[in-house]
């Protein structure tokens, strides 16, 4: 199997500027790699750097040091180096990302949210109606809540909305920061399928999961973080 993404010494510190300037290191030349259809779950404690080095694979946070290599078409591109526009790109074509949160325009309907990314990639708004409305049916929300804005929604609704959004194309690689934290046991079996339906696609899957029993069903492997340096002053 090819590899999508491969984290070479990827190293992140905090300046805390409301402590005194302290500096706390949380990633320390984290090494990754990740093959077409492999599940990949980041595992350890609290503070051991999951959800830090989750967002520096989606370019939300700029790492101190090291690489992110991504395979865009056989083409490597180094994400920490890669200019603003190669970012979008990436995002659009090659990145999906599931956040815990859902954050979009307030007003804009749920149906065009779940629609936005297959729109940018230049689908046509019937093609992309239609997927959505399938993704938004498994995933049990209800049709009498596509025409409204999803920031009214309950959270576990939200979080549905925003796993049809994630989902709706089919990314290569895919970014998963607890999809099924605030879902019942049938809507977290409906995300399991989607997960295992992408990975049977080749997609190169990257998640953290704290449920026990839907990381034992999805991981092929766990990736356990390694603890950065304790918290030095400036």
């Amino acid at each position: 199997m090819n590899t999508l993404l491969r984290v070479e010494n990827l190293s992140k510190t905090f300046v805390l500027h409301n402590q005194r300037d302290a500096v706390l290191p949380v990633l320390s030349h984290a090494s990754l790699e990740v093959k077409a259809g492999e599940c990949v779950v980041l595992h350890g404690h609290s503070g051991s750097g999951k959800s830090t080095l989750l967002r520096s694979l989606y370019a939300n946070y700029q790492p101190d040091s090291g690489h992110i290599w991504i395979n865009e078409n056989g083409q490597w591109i180094d994400l920490v180096s890669a200019p603003a526009r190669h970012i979008l790109r990436l995002r659009r074509d090659t990145i999906g990302w599931v956040s815990q949160f859902l954050r979009v325009i307030p007003r804009i309907s749920t149906l065009d949210v779940v629609m936005q990314p297959l729109l940018e990639r230049g689908e046509s708004r019937e093609a992309s109606a239609e997927r959505a409305r399938a993704l938004l049916t498994r995933l049990n929300v209800p049709e009498r809540l596509w025409s409204l804005a999803p920031s009214t929604f309950s959270g576990g609704e939200q979080q549905r909305v925003n796993i049809a959004r994630g989902f709706i194309a089919d990314y290569p690689i895919l970014l998963l920061d607890e999809p099924t934290a605030s879902l019942d046991s049938t809507n977290s079996a409906a995300v399991v399928g989607l997960i295992e339906e992408a990975r049977a696609r080749g997609a190169a899957i990257v998640g953290i999961f704290h449920d026990e029993a839907v990381r034992d069903r999805i991981a092929d492997r766990l990736h356990v973080m390694q603890p950065a340096a304790t918290e030095m002053a400036s």
